[in-house]
């Protein structure tokens, strides 16, 4: 399964640009990870940008701070049944300072909440990236997860 994180504005902060690229290439012996970044605007103006950039076929989640949460066992195992059924691509949508418009949302297969915290919204392409990895290495039954 190949894995697309679409999101709103650059990476700003070198260190939250390095931990991507860290997590990026940790995950390429599991799935490719593209990145895509779209203009920061108004938020109708970035969801038109992000839903035209969403590949044919693609699951589509939302992060969402009103959304699911999951343990780290969850989302390994959610990962999993995508796999299992055929899912050739997961795309990652995340908004900018604002979150995300309603049409983002409702585009969403699973809508996806990292923790009820506020984080930057930067800082969450990181953690997000991070729970991948740790969610692949948990179903490859690889030491890493406590």
């Amino acid at each position: 399964m190949k894995v697309t994180i679409l999101a709103v504005d650059k990476l700003r902060e070198r260190y939250l640009r390095d931990g991507c690229a860290f997590y990026q290439e940790k995950l390429k012996r599991y799935v490719p990870v593209t990145f895509a970044e779209v203009k920061a605007g108004t938020k109708a103006t970035e969801a038109r940008l992000l839903l035209a950039r969403i590949e044919s076929g693609s699951a589509v989640w939302a992060l969402d701070r009103e959304g699911a949460m999951l343990s780290s066992r969850d989302l390994a195992r959610k990962l999993h049944l995508l796999q299992t059924i055929g899912t050739r691509r997961l795309t990652l949508l995340f908004g900018g300072a604002d979150g995300l418009d309603e049409t983002c949302l409702a585009r969403a297969d699973f809508r996806w909440s990292l923790s009820p915290l506020t984080f930057l919204h930067e800082m969450s392409r990181l953690i997000a990236l991070e729970q991948l990895f740790r969610a692949a290495k948990i179903n490859r039954g690889e030491p890493y997860h406590r």
